[in-house]
Order: C-alpha cells, then sequence, then structure tokens
C-alpha cells in the first residue's frame, strides 16, 4: 500500500494566513487570539489534549479523530518545535507540549542545526537536516508501512507542496481576516491545478477544505 504524505487539521484565516511573522515564547503562533484559528478543534471530544470529559461531536470531531488513523511518523519545521533560532542555545527546551506530547510517534523536525534525539514519553523527535525528499524518505522508512502526517507550520507546507510531495490536504479555513502574516495561499484555488477539492461547512462557521491529487 502507498504511503501518502498528509496535512491534516491544519488552520488558516480566510484571507489564507495561518501564522504571524514574529514568534515568540509567549505567542507560539506568532499571532494574537490564535485559537481564533483552531478553536473548533479544541471544542471537540476527541481533541488530544483534552483534559477534562465532554466536547462535541459530529463533522469536527470525526476531523480531530482522524489525525493519528494510520500516521507512523510526523515531519515538522523547526519553528512548530520551538522559537529558538539559529544554533541551539538550549538543549533544555523539549517542545511546547509538555511531557506528554499529542505525536505518539517518530516526529522528525527540520533544521539547519542538528541536535541528538530526545524522547518523550511515546514520541522520539530527530532533528534532521536535508531537503523535503531526503526527510522525506527518513519518515516513510521510520513509519513502518503506514502515512506521514506533515504538520506545519505554514513554511514547510509550502516547501512540500513546491516539490511536490504531498498527497492530501485538510485545510480548516475560519471566518476571520488576519490581514497580515505568513499565508498558506492567497486563495484555495491555488492548488487546484494539482489537486482535486471538496469544501465541506461546518456548522460552527469553520469551512474544511479536502484536497487530493490529480
Amino acid at each position: 500500500m502507498e504511503q501518502l504524505l498528509r496535512v491534516m487539521n491544519f488552520n488558516v484565516s480566510s484571507d489564507g494566513v495561518a501564522a504571524g511573522t514574529e514568534q515568540s515564547l509567549e505567542l507560539p503562533f506568532g499571532l494574537d487570539r490564535p485559537e481564533r484559528l483552531f478553536s473548533w478543534a479544541g471544542a471537540t471530544a476527541s481533541w488530544p489534549m483534552r483534559t477534562d470529559p465532554g466536547g462535541s461531536r459530529g463533522l469536527d470531531d470525526y476531523f480531530t479523530r482522524d489525525f493519528a488513523r494510520n500516521i507512523g511518523a510526523e515531519i515538522m519545521g523547526r519553528n512548530k518545535f520551538g522559537p529558538q533560532r539559529g544554533p541551539w542555545q538550549d538543549h533544555e527546551w523539549r517542545g511546547w507540549w509538555g511531557e506528554r506530547p499529542p505525536f505518539r510517534t517518530p516526529v522528525f523536525v527540520m533544521t539547519h542545526h542538528e541536535r541528538p534525539s530526545i524522547t518523550l514519553s511515546d514520541t522520539t523527535f530527530h532533528f534532521v537536516g536535508g531537503d523535503p525528499a531526503a526527510v522525506l524518505a527518513q519518515a516513510r522508512e521510520a513509519a513502518s508501512g503506514m502515512d506521514v502526517r506533515l504538520g506545519g507550520g505554514v513554511t514547510t507546507i509550502r516547501q512540500f507542496l513546491d516539490a511536490g510531495l504531498v498527497d492530501t490536504l485538510h485545510v480548516a479555513v475560519s471566518p476571520v481576516e488576519l490581514g497580515s502574516g505568513l499565508k498558506l495561499w492567497d486563495s484555495p484555488d491555488d492548488l487546484l491545478d494539482r489537486y482535486h477539492l471538496d469544501v465541506v461547512p461546518s456548522p460552527n462557521g469553520v469551512t474544511h477544505h479536502l484536497f487530493w491529487r490529480r
């Protein structure tokens, strides 16, 4: 069975912005009130970071449950792992997610400055160099026949799109305009030369865009 590279539950504004340009420890997304983009997922019963019972069911919960289905590894950019730039100054930094990250697979963090792997609970972070195709080859080997999730951030996803490596994308578009920041696209139509698209509205106002290769 073919191993797919999948973008899942990726969040953008109605004008295509996924993150701000000034990331910091206080602003992991570089945005004021980033929950405006992903609160739909946090409200679901299957949100992996949920600490209390309850949460919504239905369409949004389906996408949140699907986050881990048949995923054997994740690829992310260094900016998703943390706010440091350049050579690592602080090896004590172990990601935003605490001692139990939600990934539960090997994670390949793309960086120009490699460092030793770290393991937290059932997630191991590997810090690797190389172009998108080389990193994807490592992730596929670690995934043991399952799919690979491309977790972001937006710059990393655009690199893999430009390299023609992404098989499917699920992008949740929130009904808010941010005006400036790092954009996934100017319009979803930007991808229609390479992908089919289904658009599924959610009752909470988020619109789910589902892309798969032509």
